[in-house]
This record gives C-alpha cells, structure tokens and sequence, in this order.
C-alpha cells in the first residue's frame, strides 16, 4: 500500500500514512469509542468497514505523546492476542 506498517505475528495492528501527517491503527471498537472521545481533534474512525472494524486514523500533529504510546499499545496487544488465538487453532486442526 505505498506505506509503512507495524506488525506482530503477522497481523498488522499500525500504519503511518506516506505523508508523514497521519496514522492509524486497530482498536477494539469500545477503545476506538474511547479515544474518539477523549481526543477528537486527534482520533477518528476510518471510513467504511474498516472504521466498524476498530481501524482508527490518527492526526499526528495535534497528538500528544501519551494518547498515541496508549493507542499503539492496545493495538499491539490486541493484534498479539488474536495472533496467539489462530496459532493455538491451528495447532488443534492439525
């Protein structure tokens, strides 16, 4: 897609947009609602399907910090949590 992204266990959970302006990652509907909330001149949904599945833009001028050390760290967990769910299914198919 022309764009960095972060990875664990093979499941992106970031992205920095090529313009160096803008993020996203992958939250948990509930803690997209939450940052949304707390931040709204910096947190907003994707567009589409992709915003009702957690993916959240981020405006990285406005950020602080801490929202965005908080935002990376969920999505990071909570792309390692579903990594080690379909590993340990693939293990029982076998």
């Amino acid at each position: 897609m022309n764009h960095p992204d972060f990875r664990v266990g093979g499941r992106i959970f970031a992205t920095l947009k090529s313009d160096g302006k803008t993020g996203a990652v992958k939250l948990s509907p509930e803690e997209q609602g939450r940052f949304v909330a707390d931040y709204p001149a910096v947190f907003a949904p994707e567009s589409g399907a992709w915003g009702l599945q957690g993916w959240t833009r981020i405006q990285l001028s406005p950020a602080e910090e801490e929202s965005i050390g908080e935002a990376l760290t969920l999505a990071w967990q909570g792309a390692l949590k579903t990594s080690t769910r379909v590993r340990a299914r693939r293990k029982k198919s076998r």
